[in-house]
């Protein structure tokens, strides 16, 4: 197949050249000419995945029109923070049913609404899906195994897609819940922070498995309340996601956790990080959705008030373990 990637983060490379290396032609987007200048010289993203050699077929450009034209999908990696302007640039040129498939995870602060949402926002004629699950570019490189879902409003286009992007590494699951693995995908960048948060201040394994635990409970009770399926907060993208998100030094959100419950400013940590962290953008918005939904989520709210309200990482956990006693179920 024809594929377009938008973006040329370490997820879109990393995407780029699995789908070349399954015998698709791959063209590559990015709006920075040095960057597409060094993918060109050396088929290798020297800062984002040094040591992955990249497919020889694939193309780079720096022109949106040329990676969407005629494309038989498109794969709109981007971070979260840039998908709403990203897509409006691309409406002159996504033709009518393209299919978009968004990898990017999280919440538009101001709206409140998913990526795909936006997506479909500002690109009404698209046909708009996601892939999402625990998947870190880095191990997706280098051909270590990994588990996907993709989700599309139509079991043909889920279907197609899977076709594409499933290798013997590379297992992909199919669904039609978007809103549930997006929320999922989202919102547990934030849950991240917060066991970031907790290995800087020196916790150990239980305090990680109950921030796990209890974070996935916040994702689904939220999630199930917005129309998402209790199925969805249960799987890979869901718990598993979670899960590798909160335990691998590959996930940007826990390094930045990590480096504020160690003391370092909410600008220091995203200095130090050097990349988008993406439940940073996620956080706020998951509280106007609590706001909305009336739904508590406990741990989101700590994390909000540790990067926003300067409130010591140390008294959040405080706060957090001396709630009122409850079931462990209670709502």
């Amino acid at each position: 197949m024809n594929v377009g990637i938008i973006g040329a983060g370490s997820w879109g490379i990393a995407l780029a050249n699995l789908l070349a290396n399954n015998g698709n032609q791959v063209t590559v987007w990015s709006i920075i000419e040095d960057e597409i200048k060094m993918l060109k010289d050396n088929h290798e993203h020297l800062d984002k995945l040094p040591g992955v050699k990249l497919n020889d077929t694939i193309e780079y450009t720096t022109s949106l029109e040329d990676s969407i034209k005629d494309k038989d999908f498109l794969v709109l990696a981007v971070p979260s923070p840039f998908t709403r302007s990203t897509s409006h640039s691309m409406k002159d040129y996504v033709a009518e049913g393209q299919v978009i498939v968004n990898v990017a995870k999280g919440v538009e602060e101001k709206t409140l609404m998913t990526l795909s949402q936006i997506i479909e926002e500002e690109l009404p004629q698209a046909n708009v899906c996601v892939l999402s699950g625990p998947s870190h570019a880095e191990e997706v490189g280098r051909g270590m195994p990994t588990t996907v879902v993709v989700a599309s409003k139509d079991t043909q286009t889920a279907q197609m897609l899977q076709d594409a992007f499933m290798n013997d590494f590379f297992r992909v699951y199919t669904s039609s819940d978007i809103l549930g693995i997006e929320l999922g995908a989202a919102l547990k960048n934030v849950v991240a922070l917060a066991a970031g948060i907790a290995d800087g201040l020196g916790y150990g394994d239980n305090a990680k498995a109950a921030l796990i635990t209890r974070g996935i409970s916040e994702i689904g009770r939220l999630g199930i309340a917005m129309g998402g399926k209790f199925e969805t907060f249960c799987g890979l993208t869901g718990i598993g996601d979670l899960i590798v998100t909160c335990a691998s030094m590959h996930s940007r959100n826990r390094r930045a956790g990590i480096l504020i419950g160690q003391g370092k400013t909410y600008d220091e940590a995203m200095a130090e990080v050097k990349m988008v962290v993406e439940g940073v953008y996620s956080a706020k918005a998951a509280m106007g959705l609590s706001k909305k939904y009336g739904i508590d989520l406990p741990i989101i709210e700590q994390v909000n008030l540790v990067l926003f309200e300067n409130k010591k990482a140390s008294e959040a956990m405080k706060d957090l373990m001396g709630r009122d006693k409850k079931d462990e179920y209670t709502k």
